[in-house]
């Protein structure tokens, strides 16, 4: 019977084509109108160690978040079946080589020792071997699993007879063996999928065809299985449709909205935010050329941060794109925009911390770090996306905030929306709007820092007739270095007092936005990539009769604290819950500290994998139902 939803699971070695199978899967999907979402889990190393994508598949909608249990598990190794026994539900499909069958646990080099015992111990309990035949047998007999074993080498040597490939790189087809499998239970078109390889595979057609003579060489050994997972026809309609990771969106935002600098250092997981710019550098839009843009890879992130600030004050559209530690290091050239009012915009992509941490895992405990890293006080914008549609509208606004109020935009994201890939309704290009702020020729006598107006007027370095002056000291209207004591009041405060505006003069919907029933029971808090999996928690939630709502907040500094209290008051504290990728549940405090509410109730996770619908949805429950003030998930290879 067609399903409405199919989860999937693809795992391998790391560097052998994982990431390559996920856009050729997804793109086939989107071709035939489903909707996907797909998460990609890897280790901080170049190859060898556990790799996997998480999917989610829908005829019903767009996913927002992926979810266990999964209904296809797609290996390419033996790792992949230890790493995900627990994953994959009652009835499922396990996609093997049965070359691996009797491999054991123990002879596993790339596992670590620590995941080793725990996996072990984990066996032990079911009653299961350390031997992939064992879990295999396990799956089949207690879940009722359906066993899809592929010899994968006999594969290779049949493509091998056929066509003049180097023995050594036939390695890098086993990906195209695990596509055409999933492919084959999800009875997909092989138009759709020569559509997707000819994408992927761009003006190599001898990939393509090579490709293809695979998916028939599967297809021929699972007659039986074709369809076997297949999905409802697609009830959504979309005359074209976009496949973007979030790095992506974010990119295409920025070149939307007039950007002209990108600076970078790369640093996982924001380089590939840049390596798409560089792409599309000279771009247009329905014939409109949005370029040129000059993206320059620095020498470290605080000739990144600087050289963004230069490009800024010689009026320029610019930014910079980071990660925690390369954050760290903008922070004097931070501080230096804030003192002289530069318009310049930083993508934090958060990840896990603290030091290099994990630095290919996702994170949300950089928040206070976005808010009060620089020293002394002055006025910046914090927002922050949801998903991969607000990632590419808070790009171009990004951008639009910093001119307007002449400050330091910091644009923070995380891991799990700069790597996730995900089908989405095109951009309304024609509804994206660039205000450049108060802009002005100069002239003589020109005052960079004229203390008349809360927002300075601005000239570009260059412009006519016109002198200014910029420095890390405290300055003058013209921007001399001056000590005077009521200058100094006078100038720190006109920077500051920015804060008031920017809270004023942007609208509502910009600071949060309210998801859910309108006369809730219980009421979330999140930001960031929280906002799908809470979406899914609550709407599964109130179909089992708790009516819940959803506050996404998007500006988290100056923080919407009258807005947030305003919202929070409407439901018992007890029925406030905060949720969040970190241990503290950091949005409970900045909550207490701007709005002077306190969420005594939260769900954390920091093991560096996503929050996912299900888990959030039980913790949820748990807490509204039997009171437990903290919940910590920790569900995830």
């Amino acid at each position: 019977m067609p399903r409405e939803e199919v989860g999937v699971i693809l795992g391998g070695p790391q560097g052998s084509g994982i990431e390559t199978s996920m856009m050729v899967l997804t793109r086939a999907l989107a071709r035939h109108g489903f909707g996907v979402i797909a998460d990609r889990e890897y280790f901080s190393n170049i190859t060898g160690r556990h790799s996997y994508i998480h999917m989610l598949i829908s005829s019903k909608s767009i996913p927002r978040a992926v979810r266990y249990p999964v209904d296809i598990v797609a290996s390419m190794d033996a790792e992949t079946l230890f790493t995900h026994i627990s994953d994959v539900g009652v009835g499922g499909y396990i996609v093997y080589d049965t070359s691996v069958a009797m491999k054991k646990l123990e002879e596993i080099p790339s596992i670590e020792d620590t995941t080793k015992s725990r996996i072990a111990e984990k066996l032990r309990g079911l009653g299961v071997d350390t031997t992939v035949s064992s879990i295999l047998r396990f799956l089949e007999r207690e879940r009722g699993c359906r066993l899809v074993g592929l010899d994968f080498a006999a594969l290779l040597r049949r493509l091998l007879a056929r066509y003049r490939i180097e023995p050594r790189l036939l390695s890098r087809y086993v990906s195209g063996i695990i596509v055409s499998a999933v492919a084959t239970l999800l009875n997909l078109d092989r138009r759709a999928i020569e559509y997707s390889l000819s994408l992927q595979f761009g003006g190599r057609e001898e990939l393509v065809e090579q490709n293809l003579e695979l998916l028939k060489y599967v297809e021929d050994g699972m007659q039986s299985l074709r369809g076997a997972v297949a999905l409802e026809k697609p009830r959504q309609s979309f005359r074209k449709i976009l496949v973007a990771t979030g790095n992506d969106a974010v990119a295409m935002g920025k070149i939307v909205g007039g950007l002209r600098y990108q600076s970078y250092y790369p640093i996982t997981p924001a380089a590939d935010e840049s390596f798409t710019i560089e792409r599309h550098e000279y771009s247009s839009v329905d014939g409109v050329d949005v370029g040129p843009v000059v993206v320059m890879q620095t020498e470290d992130e605080i000739s990144a941060v600087c050289s963004a600030i230069g490009a800024a004050l010689a009026g320029a559209r610019s930014a910079t794109a980071t990660s925690g530690p390369g954050f760290d290091l903008m922070v004097e050239g931070l501080s230096w925009a804030g003192a002289n009012e530069v318009p310049v915009v930083i993508t934090y992509y958060q990840r896990g911390g603290p030091s290099t941490g994990q630095p290919t895992r996702g994170s949300q405990s950089d928040l206070f770090n976005a808010l009060f890293a620089g020293h002394g006080e002055f006025a910046r914008i914090v927002i922050s996306s949801g998903d991969h549609e607000e990632a590419f509208y808070d790009a171009v606004e990004a951008f639009n905030l910093a001119e307007r109020f002449q400050v330091p935009v910091i644009h923070l994201l995380d891991k799990f929306l700069a790597n996730s890939i995900k089908t989405t309704p095109l951009p309304d290009v024609d509804s994206v709007r660039i205000v450049r702020g108060m802009v002005t020729g100069g002239g003589r006598g020109y005052k960079r820092f004229d203390l008349s107006s809360t927002v300075s007027p601005r000239a570009f370095l260059g412009a006519e007739d016109t002198i200014m002056w910029y420095t890390g000291d405290e300055h003058d209207e013209y921007g001399h270095i001056v000590e005077d004591p009521e200058n100094r009041r006078a100038m720190y405060s006109k920077r500051i007092v920015k804060m008031d505006m920017i809270l004023s003069e942007i609208p509502r919907e910009r600071k949060l936005t309210v998801y859910g029933d309108e006369d809730p029971e219980y009421i979330v808090v999140g930001w960031g990539s929280v906002k799908g999996a809470a979406l899914d928690a609550i709407e599964a939630l109130s179909r089992k009769g708790f009516r819940g709502a959803y506050v996404n907040v998007r500006l988290l500094w100056p923080f919407p604290g009258r807005e947030v209290l305003e919202i929070l008051t409407r439901v018992p504290s007890n029925r406030v819950v905060a949720v969040e990728h970190s241990y503290g549940v950091l949005i409970s405090d900045l909550a207490a500290m701007a709005a002077g509410v306190r969420i005594r109730r939260g769900v954390a996770k920091f093991t560096g994998r996503p929050i996912t619908s299900t888990e959030l949805e039980e913790a949820l429950h748990k807490i509204i139902t039997s009171g437990v003030e903290r919940v910590v998930l920790s569900y995830g290879a």
